[in-house]
C-alpha cells in the first residue's frame, strides 16, 4: 500500500505539472468520458455572483460559470495547469479567465469576498485545517463551500467494472458506505464553523457526492 501511495503521489504530480497538457485525456479515459459531466453537477448548487474555484485544473468549470456571467476567480498551485486553463477557456468559451497561482492554505483575498467557494476532485490539501480556515474566512456570512470530493462508477459494462475496481484499489473512491463518508466529512468541516449537508447525486452509470458547507450568518 505504501508503494502504491508513493506511485499515486508521483503520478498526480506529473499529471498536474509537467504533463498538465494530458490531464483532459487521462481524466476522460479513467472516467469513461464522464468527468466533465461530473464537474457540471456542482453548478446548480452555486449561489451568489462572486465565486472562487479552488484547484481550477484545465478550466472546464471556469468556462461554465463565466458563461453564466458570474464574477469567477480560479486558483491553482500549478503554473502549467494555469497555462492550460487560460488556453482552454479562451478556446472553449472565448473569454479570459481570472486565474491566480496560489496555495489554498494561504488565499490572497480579503475576508468576506466570495458568495461561494467551489472545488471538484481536490487533492488532499482540501482537508488541511489551514485550507478550511481560509475558505471560511473569504466567504460572506451565509456563503457556501461546495465540494465534489468523489465519484463512483456504477455502470454494468465491462469497462465500467474495470474502472470502478481501479478507482477502489487506488483509493479514488472510498470503500465505506455513503453514510460513513457523510459522517467523516461532517466531522472534518463542522469544527471550522460550517453547517454541513452531504448529498449523493445519481447520474447515468455513475454517482457523485456533493458536500454543501454553509458559513454561519
Amino acid at each position: 500500500m505504501f508503494l502504491l501511495e508513493r506511485f499515486l503521489r508521483l503520478f498526480f504530480h506529473l499529471l498536474y505539472e509537467p504533463m498538465a497538457w494530458s490531464y483532459d485525456l487521462v481524466a476522460d479515459l479513467v472516467s469513461i468520458s464522464r468527468w466533465k459531466n461530473w464537474i457540471g453537477t456542482v453548478v446548480p448548487f452555486i449561489e451568489g455572483s462572486r465565486v472562487l474555484e479552488l484547484g481550477h485544473g484545465p478550466g472546464h468549470l471556469q468556462c461554465s460559470l463565466l458563461e453564466r456571467r458570474l464574477f469567477v476567480v480560479g486558483i491553482d498551485a500549478s503554473r502549467q495547469m494555469g497555462e492550460q486553463a487560460r488556453k482552454g477557456v479562451a478556446h472553449r468559451c472565448r473569454m479570459n479567465p481570472m486565474l491566480v497561482r496560489s496555495r489554498a492554505q494561504q488565499l490572497p483575498f480579503h475576508a468576506k469576498t466570495f458568495d461561494t467557494v467551489v472545488t471538484t476532485f481536490p487533492a488532499e490539501y482540501i482537508f488541511d485545517p489551514r485550507t478550511l480556515a481560509e475558505v471560511h474566512l473569504v466567504l460572506q456570512p451565509g456563503g457556501k463551500f461546495v465540494m465534489l470530493p468523489v465519484a463512483w462508477i456504477t455502470g454494468r459494462g465491462f469497462m465500467d467494472k474495470i474502472m470502478a475496481w481501479t478507482f477502489r484499489i487506488t483509493g479514488q473512491t472510498p470503500a465505506e458506505p455513503v453514510e460513513q463518508v457523510r459522517v467523516k466529512l461532517k466531522q472534518l468541516l463542522e469544527p471550522t464553523g460550517f453547517q454541513v449537508e452531504v448529498q449523493k447525486v445519481d447520474l447515468e452509470g455513475s454517482s457523485v457526492l456533493i458536500v454543501l458547507a454553509k458559513k454561519g450568518e
